[in-house]
């Protein structure tokens, strides 16, 4: 029905399976192999849980690539200046629709329709379309995204962008790690194709991240690795019942990539070092608590939102806040309510610890600190769970994680992924990627686990410092093109989701507020947003205090 009334009001759904065997009405400009009905602003065409543990193996084998991988509503703009928390360097997206084409030009082997591509008045969206695969990115997939958000983007008819991924189990688990496995068998040829890989992917991650248009993510199902890089950096993350969240790289023999060095170390506190390092999963709407979901709702109201954000018409002279604004409105016009047994993973006392342990810049200090916590009786389980855990990582990629983390809160959107590209060149040539996907997704461990080096942690001498080459430029790689000059130190519009550590402690260090009066204040800036009091209050138990003599609360030093 949404596909006739896109039909009767200017909209389309239209897919290659037609468009390959009918002539099109028009050459899609710069995308050759890509034909479709086209309109005016450019083509719109369609190329088109067992226990946890099992969960997070399957999609985890997703990132390789692997079968097995596991009624409209009145909405009213706000006016009100919403300043951006960062400058925005760079404006003009520098690359031609020509050299996109050549850039992303089909090759031997692309599946004609592992990503669709519809329009509904003023929505574009994107659908994966592996769901055998759970959604698992590839290049194919890269060469279809990015010159299609490229056309939208020059597009004054594409209003909002929608991502979303086919069938009930995953938005994307994963990118084809096993492929660049096997290719990096076949020597320094093969190498190099891995390489090329990540450079698209992070071209297509960096547009993203820098994107004029709105851009919201549907993380409905595994969200893992290169399923994280094409939402993370997007305004609106919507979470839902069905979400599982995961960076698993240190896993694998890797490192946290898709821009992991950026948004990671800028959550509060440790918990980003602590989930690069750790590879922990999040479910449902511990993923919206945590703040990698900017929203959360029940998967059944998502097409019902898509069709709603699809009639919202912006007027020319709106900016980009207004815009977002607009939207964010609409999304919460879908909020059901969030689950009422479900408390917040990282929180309370474990939120402690993990700032606790997770502060050190070096290995070993951090499990020192876990074997203290493991005698707590508050978080014994977990302190015992986690060391557990970093004891079967691979103790190279846990040592150039560390170090990413803390380089990363130094590095521009740009540097990232430009910094990111020349790492992955590094462990493409490194024995434990390649030993840890071969072990963990070709094998499935049927030899055992991967055989790390060096082996263990123990095995690194006191001092030694293994990750410094990972964080020099690699002489065969040049340093990555992105597909425009922009670039920025912190999101522009971080904004939308839950207030956390950064935002209460900007409040609270301008003085005079009491408990209740902050509590007014973000229940009335974010309009009463789910969940916004339980975040609000976990903040305050562990950050804040009354000061002597006074009601007024202060920011512990």
């Amino acid at each position: 029905m949404l596909q006739q009334q896109a039909a009767r009001r200017g909209g389309g759904t239209w897919s290659s399976k037609h468009s390959a065997c009918q002539p099109a009405e028009h050459e899609a400009p710069g995308l050759p192999g890509h034909r479709g009905l086209q309109r005016a602003e450019g083509p719109s065409v369609t190329s088109r849980k067992c226990c946890t543990s099992m969960l997070f193996s399957k999609s985890i084998a997703s990132r390789a690539g692997l079968a097995s991988a596991v009624a409209s509503r009145s909405c009213r703009p706000t006016f009100a200046a919403m300043p951006l928390r960062a400058k925005i360097i760079g404006q003009q997206a520098p690359i031609s629709t020509q050299a996109a084409a050549k850039l992303f030009a089909p090759v031997e082997g692309d599946e004609p329709e592992d990503v669709l591509f519809n329009s509904l008045y003023n929505l574009r969206s994107i659908e994966l379309n592996r769901p055998a695969k759970y959604n698992a990115l590839n290049g194919s997939m890269i060469r279809k995204i990015a010159p299609r958000l490229l056309e939208w983007e020059r597009s004054d008819m594409a209003n909002v962008i929608v991502i979303k991924g086919s069938g009930e189990k995953a938005f994307c688990a994963g990118g084809d790690v096993a492929a660049l496995a096997k290719q990096n068998a076949q020597g320094p040829e093969g190498i190099k194709k891995s390489v090329d890989y990540f450079g698209l992917e992070y071209k297509l991650n960096h547009l993203i991240a820098t994107y004029t248009r709105p851009y919201v993510a549907f993380l409905d199902g595994f969200t893992m690795g290169g399923g994280v890089g094409l939402s993370i950096h997007a305004p609106f993350r919507i979470a839902t019942e069905k979400t599982v969240f995961a960076m698993p790289e240190t896993k694998i023999g890797f490192f946290p990539d898709v821009g992991a060095s950026f948004f990671l170390p800028r959550m509060p506190g440790q918990v980003g070092t602590y989930l690069g390092l750790t590879s922990a999963i999040l479910e449902g709407v511990q993923v919206y608590y945590a703040g990698i979901a900017t929203h959360y709702l029940h998967s059944s109201s998502l097409p019902a939102l898509e069709s709603r954000l699809a009639e919202l018409t912006p007027k020319d002279y709106w900016t980009m806040d207004q815009r977002l604004s607009v939207i964010n409105d609409t999304i919460e016009e879908f909020s059901t309510g969030l689950p009422w047994n479900q408390p917040i993973q990282i929180g309370g006392a474990v939120r402690d610890a993990i700032d606790r342990c997770f502060k050190y810049d070096k290995i070993d200090e951090i499990i020192a600190a876990l074997k203290e916590e493991a005698a707590q009786p508050s978080v014994q389980v977990w302190a015992k769970r986690t060391l557990e855990e970093l004891t079967k990582r691979s103790p190279t990629s846990l040592h150039v994680t560390l170090r990413q983390m803390r380089l990363g809160k130094t590095w521009d959107i740009a540097q990232t992924f430009k910094r990111e590209h020349q790492m992955a060149a590094k462990f493409m040539k490194s024995h434990d990627f390649n030993a840890g996907v071969k072990a963990l997704l070709i094998e499935k461990e049927k030899n055992g686990p991967a055989k790390w080096n060096p082996a263990s942690l123990d095995e690194i001498a006191p001092g030694a410092n293994i990750s410094e080459d990972y964080f020099k430029n690699d002489p065969e790689t040049p340093l990555l093109e992105l597909l425009n000059d922009r670039s920025y130190e912190q999101y522009p519009y971080n904004k939308f989701g839950l207030p956390n550590d950064h935002d209460v402690q900007e409040l609270v260090t301008k003085g005079n507020f009491t408990k209740e009066k902050l509590l007014a204040h973000f229940t009335e800036t974010k309009r009463g947003k789910e969940g916004l009091q339980l975040a609000v209050v976990d903040v305050l138990r562990r950050k804040c205090e009354v000061e002597k003599g006074s009601e007024y609360i202060k920011w512990k030093e």
